[in-house]
């Protein structure tokens, strides 16, 4: 459920949003003040994809900054992990010890991008990278739209609530992996 995109997930995208991913992928002008679509802050021009042969679409280096995580966002990563049975640093171990502000452009970012939010990938591609390549504005045409940009950050909320999720799977593969039957051998 949580890397269908079709679906909202509760906690995750829609409804109150669990405190640990409540800072995750916000987007934010540099100057703090208002994004207006209308004058270009959602244009996708910093670099993450062009047209390469035939039309293909090719991965650009784009920007990003990494960072330290702030008070704000590790007090939230803190009070969200407390929920899920985890210390602060057990969740910083799978969200990354650092996070990513990734720039759409020289005014507007998604912010708190952690780590390994931003390096998942998934059938050989890097999740956000990857959708970001598609939406350079040389190649779509046009700005993002709003629910685009939010889109973004629904897609880094949910790679981090699944990463968050690592723990609690790895135990359930353990308890199967000891239960399982051990079947007789044709010499037994």
């Amino acid at each position: 459920m949580l890397l269908d995109t079709e679906n909202s997930v509760p906690g995750v995208t829609t409804g109150k949003i669990r405190s640990e991913l409540r800072t995750i992928g916000t987007i934010w002008r540099t100057d703090g003040g208002k994004l207006n679509p209308n004058a270009g802050d959602l244009d996708v021009t910093a670099g993450w994809g062009h047209a390469g042969k035939d039309g293909v679409t090719m991965p650009g280096k784009g920007k990003i900054v990494e960072r330290d995580y702030t008070s704000e966002e590790r007090a939230a990563i803190k009070e969200g992990a407390e929920t899920l049975g985890l210390s602060l640093e057990e969740a910083i171990e799978h969200l990354g010890e650092s996070t990513c502000d990734v720039y759409l452009n020289n005014i507007a970012y998604w912010k708190n991008v952690p780590l390994k939010v931003w390096d998942y990938h998934i059938g050989g591609y890097q999740i956000i990278k990857k959708w970001l390549s598609y939406r350079e504005y040389e190649l779509l045409g046009r700005a993002l739209t709003v629910e685009e940009a939010r889109e973004v950050m629904n897609i880094a909320r949910r790679i981090a609530a699944n990463l968050l999720l690592e723990p609690v799977l790895d135990a359930n593969y353990q308890a199967i992996k000891n239960s399982t039957y051990a079947w007789p051998t044709r010499e037994d």
